[in-house]
């Protein structure tokens, strides 16, 4: 069966086990784990067509997360990292009202704990301002994204993520060389245990820009 093909029970079913034993999750990896690994399938092994709809449907179950356990960060950055994956899927103007939702439950989460996830509420705060058109269209604002990358860098300083997403920054700015410089740095981060689709996946990417860069810079 190709699992690419059957986004809705890929989600439903995982879900459904979780939410019948989440009195069992002791702790915050336990609750995020299942929305990282249906993230991951969503953004690396379903057509670009399929995901929004499925971002859309893990944003529900990550709310579900968020709701019994209020007083957690983690859930609110993967919530807000799924309401960001939505607005990207989904695209155009109708996007911003997801990215400021996202942009919401990034800020709730570091008013809770700004270390939690190794900074990465930071990253997708950063990422989101980088992203985001400015005024007077939307929230962009190049200065703040580059605030955020630098106290995500600060938390993480190796970690994939925070270099790739800068890297990726830099590039756009038209700073290659920097952006060679954390990208390399991205690619030789650790691997995170439980996250190999996403390590893997993001690696790919990570190596597609610096070939882009590379080719460029002859």
């Amino acid at each position: 069966m190709n699992m690419c093909c059957q986004p809705r029970r890929l989600l439903a079913l995982p879900f459904f086990l979780v939410c019948t034993n989440l009195a069992l999750a002791s702790t915050p990896e336990d609750l995020i784990r299942p929305i990282q690994e249906q993230w991951a399938e969503i953004k690396y092994r379903q057509p670009e067509k399929q995901q929004a709809d499925s971002y859309r449907a893990l944003a529900v179950q990550a709310r579900k997360v968020v709701d019994g356990n209020p007083k957690m960060s983690e859930p609110l950055i993967w919530e807000g990292i799924v309401l960001s994956s939505e607005a990207g899927a989904k695209g155009g103007l109708g996007a911003l009202s997801l990215a400021k939702e996202a942009r919401q439950r990034l800020d709730e989460a570091l008013k809770l704990n700004d270390k939690a996830l190794n900074g990465s509420a930071y990253t997708s705060l950063a990422t989101l301002y980088a992203k985001v058109p400015g005024w007077p269209v939307g929230f962009g604002d190049k200065e703040r994204a580059e605030e955020y990358f630098k106290k995500a860098l600060a938390i993480n300083p190796d970690g994939i993520d925070p270099n790739f997403f800068y890297g990726e920054y830099l590039a756009e700015r038209g700073k290659p060389v920097e952006a060679l410089t954390h990208l390399e740095k991205a690619l030789k981060a650790p691997p995170r245990p439980g996250r190999e689709l996403a390590d893997s996946g993001r690696r790919q990417e990570i190596q597609a820009l610096l070939a882009k860069l590379r080719k460029e810079g002859r």
